[in-house]
């Protein structure tokens, strides 16, 4: 074994990282494996962040390692391939070879956003295309922007940026709305393209419109989008976690209970890898969560062990 650690951390994103300042600041020896894939990476800012409006995503973790690094945190880049039990604890095998041994474990690996297979999405996602009108919505505002239906969240998406822009449209690709669901979005002004979207085109590096499958072309400059996020985790199957079907039906997560608990003993989960709609500052306020209730774990096994200790010990005279 290469390094003892009271808490491996893996991903060292929002949730992960502040995870690790409590834990830091609690005097836990901790280590944050992180594979440097946030999910926010192509996002130009952050939005909605109290006191950090507007930073950009790279600027943020930065200044977070840095943080933890003063408490004296281990941070490495890699992955995690595979984790199992050993005794009390866990043994973390990572990407370069090394093993790590952990007390407990914290999962903050994120989620990989399953996207429409539409030539020229996925190049303009977190720029032209977006999802989230609390992330994105503002710099969208009083512009053309289309809504692709992907499921059932779709309808919800077109609603909430017709509150941003006069000029919002619905497409349909490929779905039959309901009379019920047509009626609602031309109630309030959204109008409603029938046929399959083809293409998403650009200009400039921007997103310029929406090509439907008769080569139709429908000026936008924002497409929106709802992704289908899938939660990082199949290095937990050795420890019988699995992932499940979001609540929402949109993805798949990895479920804990209140306290971030896990269903495998010792291991706790935060951020986005448990709620996929969970922004920046939801995410961290979930780590730093998960992480007194780790260090609190630690604490009273510490407690127990030496209450039972005191009670084995003879009795002097």
């Amino acid at each position: 074994m290469d390094e003892r650690y009271d808490v491996v951390v893996v991903g060292g994103g929002a949730a992960g990282l502040n995870g690790a300042l409590m834990l830091g600041r609690s005097r836990r020896s901790v280590l944050v494996v992180d594979a440097g894939e946030p999910r926010n990476a192509p996002a130009a800012a952050i939005h909605g962040l109290l006191g950090r409006e507007g930073m950009a995503p790279a600027d943020l973790l930065a200044r977070g390692r840095a943080e933890v690094a003063g408490y004296g945190v281990t941070l490495a880049t890699g992955s995690v391939v595979d984790i199992s039990r050993e005794h009390e604890g866990f043994v973390v095998r990572c990407s370069d070879a090394r093993s790590v041994a952990a007390r407990r474990l914290l999962i903050t690996t994120g989620v990989v956003d399953e996207l429409p297979e539409i030539d020229g999405l996925r190049a303009q996602w977190g720029t032209g295309v977006l999802h989230c009108p609390y992330c994105h919505g503002w710099e969208a505002r009083d512009q053309a922007i289309g809504v692709l239906a992907t499921g059932p969240m779709s309808i919800h998406q077109a609603l909430l940026f017709r509150q941003l822009s006069d000029d919002v449209v619905f497409f349909t690709h490929g779905s039959d709305p309901t009379p019920e669901s047509r009626d609602t979005l031309a109630a309030v002004g959204i109008g409603v393209v029938d046929g399959t979207v083809a293409a998403v085109e650009a200009a400039d590096g921007r997103v310029s419109g929406v090509r439907l499958g008769d080569g139709t072309v429908v000026a936008r400059k924002h497409l929106v989008v709802a992704s289908r996020p899938v939660a990082r985790a199949d290095f937990l199957r050795g420890l019988g976690l699995e992932l499940v079907e979001h609540p929402s039906g949109a993805g798949q997560h990895l479920p804990v209970d209140g306290m971030g608990r896990t269903e495998a003993a010792g291991v706790w989960a935060a951020g986005n890898v448990t709620e996929p709609f969970a922004q920046v500052g939801a995410a961290a306020a979930a780590g730093a969560f998960a992480a007194a209730q780790i260090n609190a774990d630690l604490v009273f096994e510490q407690t127990r062990l030496a209450v039972a200790a005191a009670r084995t010990e003879p009795a002097h005279h």
